[in-house]
């Protein structure tokens, strides 16, 4: 029984798929569930079975839950200890939805990294809202930053508002596309096809059928097919402001936009999150990274975020 193993199953258990456990740790699904079957064929029970409604716990794997999310934890615990023995940098590594990742992230986290001068080895990347908290919750990440996480009391993170903004849609013109909005082309970025997100939400409160929705790899992308009259795209609006101003977009008259909406960061509670991220959560609180997040910026290509490798801890 190894560590790998133990997380692979807490993160297919949390998240509800392999495939998502898979995403989650930047790793193939094959890799995932010979994991899985690995801890199975050792404990003699299948721990999760597959059911109409989904992934399932066994009694067996009920129990296992919450004693292998511990032993994951004390690994990152342990993995933290001997980079620190080792005068190595504490790590800190920050997961934002796909559009705070591509305008925002980058320019932020060189600041903060900036005022830590060296002593911090700062990483950013991608992850949709569900995951968040359980990558915090699993040491996979230190601070997420998209809409407030999930309540589960089983997983010990807090959700906080740091930056509130707007919702507005924006297309090649002025004139309201013809149709309903419901029958309006809907280009998003990857955030607008996570239903958690504050743009996959606003998508359904207007009933937005999942075929009227095309994804592109980037909102820049999304806003370009937009403007080229393709579609109609959500956009945070002071992310947008710049295109609006060159006429290269207009907003377009949508029932219940603009749409308020707000960032939120995500860590571990105060009594056990890392320093890093503590420091990260007062930053995030300043006058200058309220400028950083209020500013449109050309950002950084988003990458997913790829976790440490993990180590053996049984054989």
């Amino acid at each position: 029984m190894t560590l790998t193993q133990l997380n692979a199953f807490v993160l297919v258990a949390r998240l509800g798929s392999v495939t998502a456990a898979a995403n989650a740790l930047g790793v193939s699904e094959p890799a995932v569930s010979q994991a899985l079957t690995a801890l199975r064929q050792h404990l003699g029970d299948q721990l999760i079975t597959r059911g109409p409604a989904g992934m399932t716990l066994t009694p067996g794997g009920s129990r296992l839950l919450s004693t292998a999310s511990q032993i994951v934890v004390l690994g990152a615990e342990a993995q933290a200890a001997v980079r620190a023995a080792q005068g190595a940098p504490e790590q800190l590594r920050m997961v934002a939805t796909s559009t705070f990742a591509e305008f925002v992230a980058g320019p932020l986290m060189d600041a903060f990294a900036k005022r830590s001068a060296g002593s911090v080895d700062v990483s950013a990347g991608v992850a949709i809202s569900g995951e968040m908290p359980v990558l915090i919750a699993n040491r996979l990440a230190d601070v997420a930053i998209g809409a407030s996480a999930a309540s589960d009391p089983a997983l010990p993170v807090v959700s906080e508002p740091i930056f509130k903004y707007r919702l507005v849609a924006v297309s090649s013109g002025n004139a309201r596309p013809p149709g309903s909005v419901r029958q309006w082309r809907w280009l998003v970025d990857p955030t607008g096809a996570d239903p958690d997100s504050d743009t996959g939400r606003l998508l359904a409160r207007l009933g937005v059928p999942e075929s009227r929705i095309g994804v592109f790899p980037s909102q820049t992308a999304a806003w370009a097919a937009a403007a080229d009259g393709s579609g109609v795209a959500p956009a945070v609006e002071h992310l947008v402001s710049q295109q609006l101003r060159r006429g290269e977009l207009a907003l377009v008259d949508v029932p219940g936009m603009p749409a308020d909406a707000c960032w939120h960061v995500t860590t571990l509670q105060r009594d056990v999150r890392s320093s890093s991220a503590s420091a990260l959560r007062r930053f995030l609180g300043t006058p200058e990274a309220m400028q950083l997040m209020r500013s449109p910026t050309a950002g950084i290509p988003p990458s997913r975020f790829r976790p440490p490798v993990y180590v053996t801890i049984w054989s």
